[in-house]
Order: structure tokens, then C-alpha cells, then sequence
């Protein structure tokens, strides 16, 4: 006897379709799995024999040979248990309903339980576009599948749970949809808690509104750290596509909060200088996401920037640019989102005091330069924003007002993100700092005085293009702020004023 049943596969972000063919013939008893499959797979047979044995159903003597097509693709991971052990109880006349028009995917335990698997989200939506209309899988991956729109999601505990159901015994109920509530801003800390820094609120605002990368430099104790975990509350609440994208990569990486299976705030990635370049890009064997794509749609947030190896920063380089990353490895390529806003604190210097109004900076010249050379000019070039965050008087720290708050700052950039959501409407443009070489002249219209400050400011300060596209970006989005639909000069001058540090601390004499 012969039948299939539908599955899918996963490698990174890459789901596919998978039929697990399975053949049934008198002889001797045999139990064979072909198609490509690795040991994980391998080793479901063991899983599976014990799992129907300890829920009361066994298997009868046959011989059983499982095909997982395609063929050609090389198969790993538990997730194809689930498929093989309904195909087994199909050609045993124990399923008598029609799930050719259904896709299975889950871990079988010994005991017969059903685990759950990484990746739900994705392979659900996978399973829909391939035509199916109902998924059955481990029941603490049922909400989480249950956002896909028009896909019947049934959640199964265990192997007597499915047998009774494929019998028509006593039907699996429907997981019903998963409901998300709104981004709490009212649980993330607010920028009225930092007293001063005016100039950096505003710096930090323009960032937010444009999605453009920061970097911040300033002496120890300025609030560097705690001006970048505030980000966050300023940010514009994340659509439903966001919300998705972002949920499919922490359900690969396994870190998806059970109790809210949908990702709705912006995820908020600090990174340790201690990171290696696998860790923030991703990798092992089967590609998992590094922290790059774990604050896909949020910020990632590299803290003492000239303490990370310089070559892990140089992996920084392309997935800035192009927002995706691919790792490729001998079993194949897989490829993350990684649209992130990069948000980075550093010292001035070793010690930290370079500039400092009433310390001395204790390091000599070639100190300050070995520690400065650590970030490339090519990375420095990927980063719109370069601002300084200096020491906070006494009359401000023990000002008892509070400072401008995130409710303030979150309420200009949504207004700023409106207008950039009505001009990039009808194309994959999210926000200012994504737009392309081709529509600067489009989209970043100048008025005369600020295209001849530009001009005169390009020779002189020596700006590459990228440099130059992007002061045209920052100056876009101070512009979207202000509510001009032409960038002015006064835009102009505030986006070359923030890429003025490079040459004060860079290009030094």
C-alpha cells in the first residue's frame, strides 16, 4: 500500500515543501527512511516505534520504506516526525479522514508526546502558500501558527490525541487565532529620567524618525548606555508584516515567549564587546540568526564600540548596507533579514577623559590613535549620526523637572513616519534611511541655499558618496520632523554637523 503525507522543511529561513511518501508491503518487518536524510531523521524511527507502542497502538508487521521528497534536498531536524508516524498510520487503516489537503510537522518524544519545534511560524506560512488548509503540530507552537491568516491550526499533545482524531473518534479542536495586544511604552524606560542632553534627545529623535544608525561618544558616566536603552519608547509601533518577520527569527533562534507567541515590540539587542563575529551574524552547522537579525525591525547595541575585535565590526559592513545577511555553509545557504538600527557608545580613549571639561586624559597620542583605529573609516562611513554626549552640570543633575519625554519624542517621529509611509507608498521603502541611490534626487528636493552649502561643505570636508548620500538622507528626515517638504539649509547643516566627529577624533593632527 502506498500514500504521502504533506510536511515541510527548514533550513534557516528557508521553508519548503516535503512529502513523506511511504510504501507498505508484507515480509519481514523493516522500517527504512530514505530521501537525503540526515541522522536527526534517521533517528526517528526509533521515536516513533517506541511512541506508538507506549500509546497503545503499535505497528503491525511490515515493511515500510519512507521516501521524503524532494529527494535531492538534504533533510535534518525532528520536525518530519510528526508527518512519518500519520503516514504509518494511514497505510495501517488507522486514519480514516482526508488530510491531503494538510500539512504535519512536530518532534515525537518516546512516551509519545509531542514536542515542540523551532521554526512554527515560518513552515505554517510555507504550508499555506503550497495550498494547504490546515496544519496539525505540537500544541506549544499552535498560537504562535495561528496568526497565519486562513490556515485551520490544530495543536496536538500527544500521539493518542491525532490517533483518535485521524479515527474520528474525538476531533482535535481548532487553536482559535492569536490576538496580539498593542507595544507597551508604558513599561519601558522614559527619556524624561535623563535630566540634560538635549542635543542628544534631538539627535536620538532624527535617528528614530529616519531609522538611521548613531554613534555616541562621550566620557564614562555621561548616560551613553542609558540614553540608547531608551530608544525603544520613541520608536513607531510595529505593523503586522514587522511583527511577523521579527516573530519567524526568534522562533529559528528558540527565544519566543510562549505566552505571546507575536513579537509586537521592537526588539532591543545589546550586544557584548566580548561577541564573536558567529555570535553577531549568526552560524553553527544549520545556520541559526546572530543578533544582527534578532534585532531585525528594533536596535542592536554595541556598547564600548573600540573593544570589539576589529573584524568582527568589519562583518557589520554589508549587512548594514544590504539589511539581509547570508551565511553560507557546505550544507547550503540560509539568508536573514537583518534591517536593524545600529546604535553604538564609545570613550573618546583608553581612559575615557579625552576632552573631559575638568578630568585629565592620561593616555598618550599613539594610545588614543591605536584605540580610535579600531573602527574603520568604512564602518565610521555606515553610521548617518556621530553625535557627543558631554558631562551634565550640578544645576541639571539636581534640577527636580523632568526632562523632554518619550511620549513627546515617540509623538513627533509617528508623525514623521506618516509622511514617509504616504511617499514610500506602493514599494518596499519603510523609511528614509532606505532609500536608494536612484531616488535621492526624487525624494531629497533641496532648496538652493542648502544645495550650495553641500557643495561647498562636500570638497572641503573630503565626504565619499556614501557619506554624501546618506548627510541627504538625515537631512530628509530632519526635514519630515520640521513638516518641510523641501530639505532647507538649516536641515542641511544639522545633518553635516552630525558627522563632524570623525574629524575630530579621527583626523587629528
Amino acid at each position: 500500500m502506498f500514500t504521502q503525507i504533506n510536511s515541510i522543511g527548514l533550513f534557516g529561513m528557508n521553508a519548503f515543501p516535503v512529502k513523506a511518501e511511504i510504501n507498505s508491503a508484507k515480509g519481514i518487518p523493516a522500517f527504512d527512511i530514505v530521501g537525503l536524510a540526515d541522522t536527526s531523521v534517521q533517528e526517528s524511527k526509533q521515536r516513533i516505534v517506541s511512541a506508538l507502542k507506549n500509546s497503545g497502538i503499535g505497528t503491525k508487521s511490515q515493511s515500510l520504506i519512507i521516501n521524503l521528497t524532494p529527494a535531492s534536498v538534504k533533510k535534518a531536524g525532528s520536525s518530519y516526525d510528526l508527518a512519518i508516524l500519520t503516514a504509518i498510520l494511514t497505510v495501517q487503516g488507522e486514519s480514516l479522514i482526508d488530510v491531503s489537503k494538510a500539512a504535519f510537522f512536530g518532534e515525537i518524544s518516546l512516551g509519545g508526546g509531542v514536542n515542540a519545534v523551532l521554526g512554527a511560524l515560518t513552515m505554517a506560512i510555507e504550508a499555506k502558500k503550497n495550498g494547504a488548509e490546515s496544519v496539525f503540530l505540537p500544541y506549544e507552537n499552535a498560537a504562535e501558527a495561528s496568526v497565519v491568516s486562513g490556515l485551520t491550526v490544530y495543536g496536538v499533545r500527544n500521539v493518542a490525541e491525532l490517533y483518535r482524531h485521524l479515527r474520528g473518534e474525538k476531533p482535535v479542536l481548532p487553536q482559535p487565532p492569536y490576538i496580539p495586544g498593542k507595544a507597551a511604552y508604558e513599561d519601558l524606560p522614559d527619556f524624561s529620567d535623563v535630566k540634560g542632553q538635549e542635543n542628544v534627545k534631538q539627535a536620538l529623535t532624527i535617528a528614530a524618525a529616519g531609522f538611521h544608525n548613531v554613534l555616541m561618544i562621550g566620557t564614562p558616566g555621561t548616560g551613553k548606555s542609558m540614553l540608547a536603552k531608551r530608544l525603544p519608547s520613541i520608536l513607531p509601533a510595529m505593523t503586522f508584516g514587522e511583527s511577523i518577520e521579527t516573530t519567524q527569527i526568534h522562533s529559528i533562534a528558540g527565544i519566543l515567549d510562549k505566552n505571546a507567541p507575536l513579537v509586537v515590540s521592537r526588539p532591543f539587542r545589546p550586544v557584548s564587546h566580548t561577541a564573536s563575529a558567529a555570535g553577531l551574524v549568526g552560524g553553527s552547522g544549520i545556520p541559526r540568526p546572530g543578533e544582527i537579525s534578532l534585532a531585525h525591525n528594533g536596535v542592536l547595541f554595541l556598547d564600548e564600540l573600540p573593544e570589539f575585535d576589529r573584524r568582527t565590526l568589519e562583518t557589520l559592513r554589508q549587512p548594514v548596507e544590504n539589511r539581509e545577511i547570508v551565511i553560507s555553509r557546505a550544507t547550503g545557504s540560509a539568508r536573514y533579514p537583518c534591517n536593524f538600527m545600529l546604535v553604538a557608545a564609545m570613550n573618546p580613549c583608553p581612559c575615557g577623559n579625552f576632552g573631559h571639561p575638568a578630568k585629565q586624559c592620561v593616555c598618550s597620542p599613539l594610545a588614543v590613535t591605536r584605540y580610535l583605529s579600531k573602527i574603520s573609516q568604512p564602518v565610521l562611513d555606515r553610521i548617518d549620526i556621530q553625535t557627543e554626549v558631554n558631562p551634565v552640570g550640578y544645576n541639571e543633575i539636581s534640577d527636580d523637572e523632568k526632562g523632554l519625554s518619550s511620549a513627546v519624542m515617540r509623538g513627533r517621529v509617528e508623525r514623521a513616519r506618516f509622511v514617509q509611509e504616504k511617499r514610500f507608498a506602493g514599494t518596499n521603502i519603510r523609511s528614509n534611511s532606505e532609500i536608494p541611490p536612484a531616488l535621492l534626487g526624487e525624494t531629497c528636493v533641496m532648496e538652493d541655499s542648502a544645495r550650495e552649502l553641500i557643495k561647498n561643505v562636500f570638497d572641503k570636508l573630503g565626504m565619499s558618496a556614501r557619506a554624501y548620500d546618506r548627510v541627504l538622507k538625515v537631512a530628509r528626515t530632519a526635514a519630515d520632523l520640521d513638516g518641510d517638504e523641501f530639505i532647507t539649509k538649516k536641515h542641511v547643516s544639522m545633518a553635516i554637523s552630525y558627522r563632524s566627529l570623525d574629524r575630530k577624533y579621527w583626523n587629528r593632527p
